[in-house]
């Protein structure tokens, strides 16, 4: 008798989730992404919706210069592969665009700090024309774009390399002088000399300015939901001259 109450209360307690799940839709999973805080979508009977939190990778239309860009200005992503769901539902198809404005610009500053921008991004647009408003911000711990470390670690050794190579000509210059024999020391004198300033050179100039070439990828984060209708693929025509070329290729 007591095994039957307890079964018969976990299941009056579990069965208000399964009503509610019911009435509203159910939820499936998005293939996670770095720093993605959630990764459910909730797929009701006419739309989707996108989870606060959900990730998108998306990708400049056009090539990005921070040192060009001012606060205000409206860039252009695209949406280079459909976003599904792991179960195979079509989320946002493949060609949308995704507008953001420019927020924030932090220029780079000494000692070697990259140039930072901020971005919101305000609307996504779907091929079919219908525009959605949205709220979401570059999926960085900070917030914001900027080059990477590799990109930093290439300045500093470009420096220390280059000023290396002068010091090893420098002190080779100066050994040469009075004795040719001298050209080892000369080396040993100018290479270890130069790379140190190139070194230091590297650590204490200004950092480097953010530049996105056009087709480099980002990844954003919602910081509301986003509610999408159903979607369907695009399918893009084929050409006749592609065509021609299958057929030739046939035969």
């Amino acid at each position: 008798m007591k095994k039957q109450v307890l079964l018969m209360a976990a299941f009056m307690a579990v069965a208000p989730c399964f009503a509610a799940e019911t009435n509203d839709g159910h939820y499936e999973y998005l293939f996670e992404e770095k720093n993605a805080t959630d990764n459910q979508v909730l797929i009701k009977a006419d739309t989707n919706v996108m989870q606060q939190g959900n990730a998108i990778r998306i990708a400049f239309e056009k090539k990005f210069k921070s040192e060009k860009a001012k606060p205000g200005e409206e860039i252009t992503f695209i949406v280079k592969e459909s976003v599904y769901t792991q179960e195979g539902t079509l989320i946002i198809p493949a060609e949308s665009k995704i507008n953001a404005k420019v927020i924030k610009i932090e220029k780079q500053k000494v000692p070697n700090k990259n140039a930072r921008v901020y971005f919101h991004f305000d609307s996504l647009t779907t091929p079919d024309g219908t525009v959605y408003e949205m709220s979401a911000k570059p999926g960085t711990k900070d917030g914001s774009l900027k080059e990477g470390p590799w990109m930093t670690t290439g300045k500093i050794a470009a420096y220390t390399v280059g000023l290396g190579a002068i010091g090893a000509g420098a002190g080779a210059g100066f050994a040469f002088i009075p004795n040719p024999t001298n050209l080892g020391a000369g080396f040993a004198i100018g290479i270890p000399v130069g790379c140190g300033v190139g070194l230091i050179a590297g650590l204490i100039t200004p950092g480097l300015k953010y530049h996105a070439k056009a087709g480099e990828e980002i990844v954003i984060l919602l910081s509301d939901e986003l509610q999408l209708n159903k979607q369907k693929e695009v399918l893009i025509p084929v050409s006749d001259t592609e065509d021609d070329e299958t057929e030739e290729e046939d035969d």
